[in-house]
This record gives structure tokens, C-alpha cells and sequence, in this order.
């Protein structure tokens, strides 16, 4: 019977590392890129149709789900897996970075964070422990602690108080999550890293995390507006204050050349709502970079979104349609883009497995950037 949670690296090339993850559902090859499903749901795509990309575990948002549904009833109807048609794993976030992305709907305290829904403008206390409570519920298979997410642009002791506050909350995410029972024996709990793009204040908070003991470390508050420049410079040391012998994953990243450059520095792990958003807006991406099939140009393209990729879209329909089906805004459209761009997501990510294991990352990643970025 496989683990509740193993993992192993199987090569490395540089600080860019290939391995996989074990868990009771299934197994998550790394670096492995995972769609969004924020609302119990890839938008525009079919459980089964994500797993045919490639994708090995898909993300859902704890407070979207907190809110509507509702955890309890998705308990209730047999936790998420079976709601939605997914029986692989799930790592669900864990609202903490709604404590930023919705600051004028909340009120944060030592406690946690009171939220007026953005939906009914009805009340909430979220927690560390109401968050485990919900992952609980949820029966997620990768828990992330609790946590606020700072933006770069904060003054440093601004910064380095919600750091400390996060690193309390991780703590007690801890704990909470420990008292899950039966879902704590076969789960898994994430600690997530602060303290933007200062670097002491980054080792301290691994020091920290380190010290309570998680099953796999997330490098957070990136990806919030700071630009790639800045990203890849706190990614230069962020990754290596961490555990070597645990997965990495940064939150909310990322664009294609993003991950190459992040894999690069040693992460394993990404989510980010782009792709799927991408494709219901008409943006493709491909290993030549990316398209809109907006664009007049395209109106009587014969050819493949991506000749290079394997996916369904591209084997079977032209740009000119897809063309036809953004300008039109058929729903059609929509699915055949995000099931591109998901695919070619995770196309991305097998070939640097591949390039890692065969010890040829360096060259893998300066001619992806030569074809993506020209």
C-alpha cells in the first residue's frame, strides 16, 4: 500500500531536481505543475479531460469553497474527491492568501481573519484551526497552513510582523491539523515561508518552519506584483533555506519561462490560475512563445495552435477555427484553449523531468528561452 506521503528525489542537475511524491491517491511527479481548481472545478474542463494533460494532482481554494458550497455539505456528500469527479490528490490552499488578495473585505487580528464575503457580504472567522477544520472537511490529500501573504512593496517591519504572525500561525496550524484524526494519519500539511524579498527575513522563517516539522515547505508572498527580475532574485536563495529532503512548491507561479527559471533554482511544485485564464481570453501558449487568436492574422491560419504539441486541440483543430470560436465567444472555445494550455503546461514540466534525469537542463532551459522569448 503506498504511503500517506513520501518523497524522492531521483536526479538532480544543478539545483534543478527531478523526483516523485507517494500518496495514498496516486503518485505526483516533480516538478509538477498543478491546475487550479478554485471552486471544486478547472474551469472550462472536465475532471477527466485534466488527467488526460498530464496532470498528475489539481489545487482548490479553501476559502471560495468555505463560502460556496460550503465545506460541511461538501463533507456531508463525500468530501471533494467524489463531489468533483477527481479521485487523484488534491492540495488545497488555505485562504490565507485571500487575507491579502481581499483586504477590504477583512479585519485581521492575532486570532485570524474576519472575511465579509464578496459573494452575500455575510461574516466569517477564518482561523488556523477553522482552516484545518475546512481542508478536514474537504478531505484534502496536501494541506497548507494558514498564513498572511504581505505584499513586497510593505515597509520591512510591516513585513517582518506578518512574518512572525504566520510563523505563530504555522504553529498552530500545526497543532490543528495533528487533532485531525483519521484525516492527519493520511494527509499531508504544507508549511509556507514569508518575509517577501528580504533574505534574513526569509531564513528565519525556514528556521522556523523547519523547527515545527512539515511534510513539504511552500515559498509564499511571490507572484504579487514584484516582477520576474525581483522573483528570481529571491528565488536564488529562498529555495536552499529550505529542507533539501522536501518538496518545494511557490505558490501562484506561474508563467511558462517562470517555472523554467524557478525549476532552475530548485522548486518542485507550482500552481497558477494562467493558463486556464489564458485560454477562455484567447491567449495560447506555445513553445514559440504566446499567441491571441484575437488577433485578424489568424483568421485563415490552417495550421496548429502549437505544432510541437500532442494535445487533442492541436491534433485535431486549426487556428483559423479557434479564431472563429474566440471572436465569436462560443464555449467551445474556451475548453479547446484551456485544454491546450493546460496541456502544454504539463508537456513543459515532462520535459524538464527528462532534461533533469538525462543531465541536460542547462541546455534545455537557455533553448526553451531562445524559441519562448524571441
Amino acid at each position: 500500500m503506498p504511503e500517506r506521503f513520501a518523497f524522492t528525489i531521483q536526479a538532480t542537475d544543478g539545483a534543478a531536481r527531478t523526483g516523485r511524491i507517494e500518496m495514498l491517491r496516486g503518485e505526483i511527479r516533480t516538478p509538477a505543475f498543478m491546475p487550479v481548481g478554485t471552486a471544486a472545478t478547472v474551469k472550462a474542463l472536465k475532471p477527466e479531460t485534466v488527467r488526460k494533460t498530464g496532470a498528475d494532482i489539481i489545487l482548490g481554494n479553501t476559502y471560495h469553497l468555505m463560502l460556496r458550497p460550503g465545506a460541511e455539505r461538501v463533507a456531508r456528500l463525500g468530501g471533494l474527491h467524489k463531489f468533483m469527479n477527481w479521485p487523484r490528490p488534491i492540495l488545497t490552499d488555505s485562504g490565507g492568501y485571500q487575507v491579502m488578495s481581499l483586504s477590504e473585505l477583512r479585519k485581521l487580528t492575532e486570532k485570524g481573519v474576519e472575511f465579509r464575503s464578496h459573494i452575500d457580504g455575510s461574516k466569517h472567522m477564518l482561523t488556523p484551526e477553522r482552516s484545518m477544520e475546512i481542508q478536514r472537511l474537504l478531505g484534502s490529500d496536501i494541506v497548507m497552513a494558514f498564513d498572511e501573504c504581505p505584499r513586497a512593496d510593505r515597509p520591512r517591519d510591516e513585513i517582518a510582523a506578518s512574518m512572525e504572525m504566520s510563523m505563530r500561525w504555522a504553529k498552530r496550524s500545526r497543532d490543528g491539523f495533528n487533532a485531525g484524526g483519521e484525516h492527519a494519519a493520511r494527509a499531508a500539511l504544507f508549511g509556507i515561508q514569508q518575509g517577501a524579498l528580504d533574505e534574513e527575513l526569509r531564513k528565519v522563517s525556514a528556521e522556523k518552519l523547519a523547527e515545527i516539522g512539515f511534510d513539504g515547505y511552500a515559498i509564499g508572498g511571490l507572484a504579487v506584483g514584484e516582477g520576474q527580475e525581483a522573483m528570481f532574485a529571491t528565488l536564488d536563495f529562498a529555495p536552499g533555506q529550505l529542507p533539501a529532503d522536501r518538496p518545494r512548491y511557490l505558490m501562484g507561479v506561474g508563467k511558462p519561462d517562470d517555472l523554467v527559471g524557478a525549476v532552475e533554482r530548485g522548486v518542485d511544485m507550482f500552481d497558477c490560475v494562467l493558463p486556464s485564464r489564458s485560454g477562455r481570453n484567447g491567449q495560447a501558449f506555445t513553445w514559440n512563445g504566446p499567441i491571441n487568436l484575437r488577433n485578424a492574422r489568424f483568421a485563415e491560419d490552417q495550421e496548429p495552435l502549437d505544432g510541437r504539441c500532442a494535445c487533442d486541440t492541436c491534433g485535431t483543430y486549426t487556428r483559423a477555427y479557434l479564431h472563429h470560436l474566440v471572436k465569436s465567444q462560443e464555449i467551445l472555445g474556451a475548453m479547446l484553449m484551456t485544454e491546450h494550455n493546460i496541456a502544454f503546461y504539463q508537456q513543459l514540466m515532462q520535459a524538464m523531468r527528462d532534461a533533469i534525469a538525462e543531465g541536460r537542463f542547462a541546455t534545455f532551459a537557455t533553448n526553451f528561452r531562445s524559441d519562448y522569448l524571441r
